[in-house]
């Protein structure tokens, strides 16, 4: 993947649901919301060690359900599939309304479009 802060983010959008509430919210307020370890610390109280610590261990069992699933890895791979597939459909319906104006195409092309949409979401 791209960078450490993506990699983190996209774990944390596939499997962030899975951690503690604890887990959830430091690691939202330091990859997300951009705040520094001794930030987060001062405002719940604890040690930057502390809040390190939770993160740390967040990752590490993001990580590991990742290392497991590959279900990001997977959906990464799917991408550029799913851009081709759109990127035809468009065309489909670009030279069916210069050359045929088949309605059936057009209904088609759109049924591709919305399918791949959902896929992408």
């Amino acid at each position: 993947m791209k960078n450490q802060t993506y990699r983190m983010t996209m774990l944390f959008d596939f499997y962030g649901e899975l951690l503690t509430q604890r887990q959830r919210e430091f690691f939202d307020l330091y990859y997300n919301e951009d705040l520094s370890l001794a930030e987060i610390a001062e405002n719940e109280g604890i040690s930057r060690q502390g809040v390190r610590d939770v993160i740390v261990r967040a990752e590490a069992a993001m990580q590991e359900i990742e290392d497991k699933t590959g279900i990001i890895r997977r959906f990464e791979a799917q991408r550029p599939h799913l851009d081709a597939i759109i990127a035809a459909a468009g065309e489909i319906k670009t030279i069916n309304y210069r050359q045929f104006e088949d309605s059936r195409l057009t209904e088609l092309a759109d049924r591709i479009l919305t399918e791949t949409g959902a896929l992408k979401d």
